[in-house]
């Protein structure tokens, strides 16, 4: 017998906001059964208008707010809300800074863990303008060329100009770089036909350095004017690095595999606790360098290295935990899946002298046991892994090695909360504070530094 949804598409419901989901939506309930409304807050009463209907759920959107809570503040822009690239705008930053402490903390709870402690969120001053790189979908809107971004579970573009949580200088580079397609006439990329030239405009920028890398990516190899729009882009100011990426291929996924450097240098630098770091296009690099200065460092010192420790850093990318590290350890050794990113970490190694570091090309639970067979004993284990988390393989391998302790820089706590349960059947334990650290203000995702110590 089917169930009848106690709500129906299109209908107002005056509701009570209840709780916040990982995603930073609202909950309410009708009759025990859950709405998911953006914009919407704890402890608010609110007219929510039904978008979708589901078997065990429903959308909605705010009509009116009829009482306020006093985590509210006033918006910066529907857009940011209704893109999703900062869904947390409309909560004062105290409050997204508890948000993010409880997700852990509530993560731990329903595991049975709450017996481990987690520490306030270590947040930033200016929680805006953070971003060093952005990636911009181009499409044609009323005939005319826009960037923006895409609306929620859609691919429809909303024209944006300022971004918030951007580096602004990017911000004003998006534009002029859109100006110039738009002046010689650049067919922006139609994905339902798979027609159109220019897909996305990707920008990076050193915080430290200034430097800034453009890189336009086509559907296709030849475009007009490439020569003129290369010109005009070399020269906005800061921009060092133009390059060309080709992505032939009918999908999501932004970036294709063939790159040209249109003119410049094919990396741009930066500088990160002291030391100076290249960045390719396809380099993974944190991209609030401010925040990261901070995670890193706490997990240099959650590590207590004394000069005398063998490191190892899995999930390496181009080197930046490896490097802090190595200024404080005897030997640290890296894997990392990207073999670009490994060039590029090799590279970071040399021009800072870091003469005590060695990096692999490879799966990171390859290797893992790899090194586990070569008898390689570390005295420290730092893991920054994927969304996914640690798999099985690694964990057992980095316990069969029999490291002091496990230095964990999770981005996802879902995963971190399944993977401490999983050192902790192995005789691995957390016995200090999870530290939250807030690298993506406005939004509802967290990172943190965790220390698993082995029982003796």
């Amino acid at each position: 017998m089917k169930i009848k949804a106690p709500v129906e598409k299109n209908k107002i419901y005056n509701v009570e906001i209840e709780d916040l989901t990982y995603q930073g939506m609202g909950v309410a309930k009708i009759e025990h059964f859950p709405i998911f409304i953006a914009d919407s807050i704890p402890g608010e009463k609110i007219e929510a208008k039904i978008t979708k209907v589901q078997k065990n759920f429903a959308f909605g959107r705010v009509e009116k707010v009829l009482e306020e809570s006093p985590d509210r503040v006033a918006g910066n822009g529907a857009a940011y809300t209704q893109t999703g690239i900062a869904p947390l705008q409309h909560l004062t930053y105290d409050a997204q800074l508890k948000f993010k402490q409880n997700q852990i903390n509530n993560l731990l709870k329903k595991s049975h863990l709450e017996k481990i402690e987690v520490a306030d969120t270590i947040g930033m001053e200016d929680p805006t303008g953070y971003r060093n790189k952005a990636q911009i979908p181009v499409r044609k809107i009323k005939g005319q060329l826009e960037t923006g971004f895409f609306k929620r579970n859609s691919h429809d573009l909303v024209p944006i100009e300022d971004f918030y949580i951007q580096d602004p200088i990017i911000d004003q580079v998006i534009v002029k770089v859109r100006d110039i397609l738009r002046e010689y006439r650049v067919e922006p990329y139609d994905e339902i036909n798979h027609k159109g030239i220019i897909r996305n405009i990707m920008v990076r920028r050193g915080r430290r350095s200034g430097q800034v890398m453009v890189v336009l990516i086509t559907r296709t190899k030849d475009v007009p004017h490439l020569d003129e729009i290369t010109a005009a882009i070399t020269q906005i100011d800061g921009v060092v690095s133009v390059i060309q990426n080709i992505n032939y291929k009918q999908t999501n996924v932004i970036m294709g595999e063939e790159d040209r450097v249109l003119a410049g240098e094919s990396v741009i630098h930066d500088e990160l606790l002291g030391q100076d770091f290249i960045i390719s296009a396809h380099s993974f690099y944190q991209v609030n360098p401010l925040q990261t200065e901070k995670l890193y460092q706490l997990a240099i010192e959650k590590a207590g290295l004394t000069g005398n420790e063998t490191v190892l850093d899995v999930y390496s990318g181009i080197g930046t935990i490896s490097l802090a590290m190595a200024q404080a350890a005897k030997k640290v050794y890296g894997v990392e899946i990207v073999k670009e990113a490994v060039q590029d970490a090799k590279i970071n190694a040399f021009q800072n002298n870091a003469t005590n570091t060695e990096f692999v090309v490879g799966k990171a639970e390859d290797q893992m046991q790899a090194w586990q067979a070569d008898g390689l004993k570390p005295d420290v284990v730092v893991v920054d892994p994927p969304r996914k988390g640690l798999d099985q393989s690694v964990i057992d391998a980095t316990v069969a090695m029999q490291p002091t302790r496990v230095v964990y820089v999770s981005c996802n706590p879902a995963t971190l909360v399944r993977d401490i349960e999983r050192f902790g059947e192995q005789g691995y334990d957390v016995n200090q504070p999870i530290v939250p650290v807030d690298q993506f203000p406005q939004t509802p995702h967290v990172e943190s530094v965790t220390v698993l110590e082995r029982k003796d």
